[in-house]
């Protein structure tokens, strides 16, 4: 009985995750008591962090909540952090968690709006350049006030939508009278070529789309979730925060846009792919037939989305209220004057912000650990001894780095506390510690394109339905960012020394 209910129990944990990675979770358990016995708080607190590290690396075998959180649980009882710590980082966050709650939620309920923008744009642009330079700008646009995941979300939808009207289409024609002859994707072989030119141009247009949500991310408070700490810890508002990061954020948006183009043109990276006639044929006929059926009723609710949608510029851009607040307000007009009324139609919304905003309390376990052994404080000293026009810069690339191979709310909110703290013992004034607020926000933002790992937006798209379908794998994935991680980082680098 008791070998049965152990090898039910070591079936069941972490579900399907590959043996190697549960067998290396389980080494890490039960290493770490053991070194803190023998090397002491302050190495085992670095050894949690590089395993954490690791776990969020591995996201995509499993997901960081439930192998980083066995790990945050475990630096609770060993006492490198404790509760209250944790409580104290988590309740100094709660802007980034109602961010999190609220405005994702909300702009779900906008989704319609979203769709038929990004829709029109797929369907009635015909030039490929053109195409992705309105994609790329439009996800940007979008971020810089919207949700980058939900937008992505949006972006996903459209290409899996548009993917199946083709494959639905394409399985159906033949020869009559004859069987068709089909691949293991049930399109028909006679179309296998306008099937992996469709699947090119649909990765074109979705990385473009991803990458455009990095360029708008980093422009605004509520672009991305460390945004929103890092505006509160350096107390500036919507206005203050655009004006702060613009002699950054701008150059890197305008040679993002630019390598857009240049990559489309050139066929760079595995760029260039053009839809296929018969696609685009099958795609207009789609949309056409879409839009007779659209009834008043269904023009009213997007018409109501778009002034639901001004409303939320408006309120971010003059802060009527905390992001999370206009989140909330967003929640309330959608859902009242588009009918949602039934309590599990409002949940839904929900379900797409939770799993990352219980991640982000993991996240502020480890940082607390990182906070009570002082394990960053030392790194932070040294830079602060270098010259004060070298400190911008390093601290642009070493955020940039970690969030490359791991995730950027995490390097941020470490980041930002310590520069926070050496603020408030007067080791660097105020106008330095602005600087390297920029810094954190660019790094973290900006260089972080360059690997899935690195971005929630590009993570998400990267485990989305369509990856497969498209052929989107981790490694196309990094060599299609590869040009915008070259040309917008090194943009931001030099931005640093020179514009600010």
């Amino acid at each position: 009985m008791i070998s049965v209910a152990a090898t039910s129990l070591g079936q069941s944990f972490l579900g399907h995750t590959p043996h190697w990675f549960k067998s290396t979770l389980v080494l890490f358990l039960l290493l770490n008591p053991v070194a803190l016995v023998l090397l002491g708080p302050v190495l085992t607190g670095w050894l949690f962090v590089i395993e954490f590290i690791f776990c969020l690396v591995m996201a995509l075998h499993c997901y960081p909540l439930q192998s980083g959180g066995l790990l945050a649980i475990e630096a609770v009882m060993l006492g490198l952090a404790s509760p209250e710590t944790v409580f104290h980082e988590t309740a100094a966050n709660m802007q980034v968690i109602f961010l999190l709650i609220f405005m994702v939620a909300g702009i779900f309920f906008l989704k319609e709006l979203l769709m038929f923008i990004f829709t029109r744009i797929l369907v009635r642009i015909r030039s490929k350049r053109l195409l992705s330079l309105m994609f790329c700008f439009t996800a940007a646009f979008l971020s810089a006030f919207l949700d980058a995941l939900t937008v992505t979300a949006v972006i996903i939808t459209v290409a899996n939508g548009f993917y199946a009207v083709y494959h639905r289409v394409s399985s159906g024609i033949g020869t009559e009278g004859h069987h068709d002859h089909s691949d293991d994707n049930g399109v028909a072989l006679e179309h296998r070529e306008d099937l992996e030119s469709f699947r090119a141009f649909l990765r074109n247009l979705l990385m473009h789309g991803a990458v455009g949500t990095a360029l708008g991310g980093v422009t605004t408070l509520v672009g991305e979730p460390q945004n929103l700490l890092i505006g509160h810890l350096a107390q500036w508002d919507f206005a203050e925060f655009f004006l702060r990061l613009a002699p950054v954020s701008l150059p890197v948006l305008a040679v993002g846009l630019l390598t857009c183009f240049l990559i489309e043109r050139q066929r760079w990276f595995g760029y260039g792919a053009e839809m296929p006639v018969m696609v685009r044929r099958i795609l207009e006929e789609y949309e056409s037939d879409q839009s007779a059926r659209r009834s008043e009723q269904q023009k009213g609710r997007i018409a109501m989305q778009a002034l639901i949608a001004f409303f939320l510029i408006l309120a971010l851009a003059f802060h009527w209220a905390e992001v999370g607040m206009v989140g909330l307000a967003v929640i309330v007009l959608a859902t009242a004057f588009n009918g949602v009324i039934q309590e599990h139609r409002i949940g839904a919304a929900f379900a797409e912000a939770l799993p990352f905003t219980a991640l982000l309390v993991v996240f502020f376990t480890i940082v607390a650990v990182i906070h009570e052994q002082k394990l960053i404080h030392p790194v932070v000293e040294y830079v602060f001894t270098l010259d004060g026009g070298i400190q911008v810069p390093v601290f642009y690339l070493a955020n940039g780095f970690l969030s490359a191979i791991t995730d950027n709310v995490f390097v941020a909110t470490v980041y930002m506390n310590e520069v926070t703290q050496a603020f408030n013992a007067g080791d660097i004034s105020k106008e330095q510690f602005h600087l390297l607020a920029i810094a954190i926000n660019a790094g973290t933002n900006i260089p972080s394109v360059a690997t899935p790992n690195g971005q929630a937006a590009f993570l998400f798209l990267l485990t989305s339905a369509v990856a497969p379908l498209i052929r989107l794998g981790y490694g196309k994935m990094v060599l299609l960012a590869l040009p915008y991680t070259i040309t917008i980082s090194l943009t931001g680098l030099l931005a640093m020394m020179f514009l600010l």
